[in-house]
């Protein structure tokens, strides 16, 4: 792979002195989380989206799961306290977090919102997701996740 451009997830992780890898494929014109597994040739299971939910109480939430995985709303909602949860829309995203779709990602957004990481990353020492931008990710281990994001894990994906 080639040498990355820096993403602001990446310049945020060195600030905080968290070990990362970085990988750029934004050749490959991959977008869903499944071709972008293969493309990095990594097990999809230890790869994972950032969603962005609204509840019923008006307030956001982040998720992340695995790329072959959806997020349960039902788990989700139950996870933050809320009676129900819904994805936002695309157009939402941008503003609200400074992030477009494909390219979200739970380090670095405009605000922090409460996060919630599937239970299934206990699976792993290191997990991928997005480095803020189309075409790039990082690998982080889950044990430094917590140093740049506060997050709880539950069983939110199904």
């Amino acid at each position: 792979m080639k040498k990355t451009e820096k993403t602001n997830v990446m310049r945020l992780l060195e600030q905080k002195k968290i070990d990362y890898k970085s990988y750029d494929y934004t050749d490959t014109g991959v977008i869903s989380g499944a071709e972008v597994a293969e493309a990095l040739g990594q097990n999809p299971d230890q790869v994972y989206k950032t969603l962005v939910t609204q509840g019923a109480t008006k307030n956001y939430y982040v998720f992340l799961v695995p790329v072959l995985k959806e997020l349960n709303l039902k788990a989700g909602a139950k996870a933050v306290g809320e009676k129900s949860i819904a994805m936002i829309k695309s157009k939402e995203l941008l503003p609200l977090t400074g992030y477009i779709h494909g390219g979200c990602s739970p380090i670095g957004m405009k605000k922090q919102f409460k996060t919630v990481i599937d239970a299934s990353v206990t699976n792993f020492e290191t997990i991928f997701f997005s480095a803020g931008k189309i075409g790039y990710q990082v690998e982080v281990a889950v044990k430094d996740i917590e140093k740049i994001v506060r997050y709880e894990l539950s069983d939110i994906a199904e």
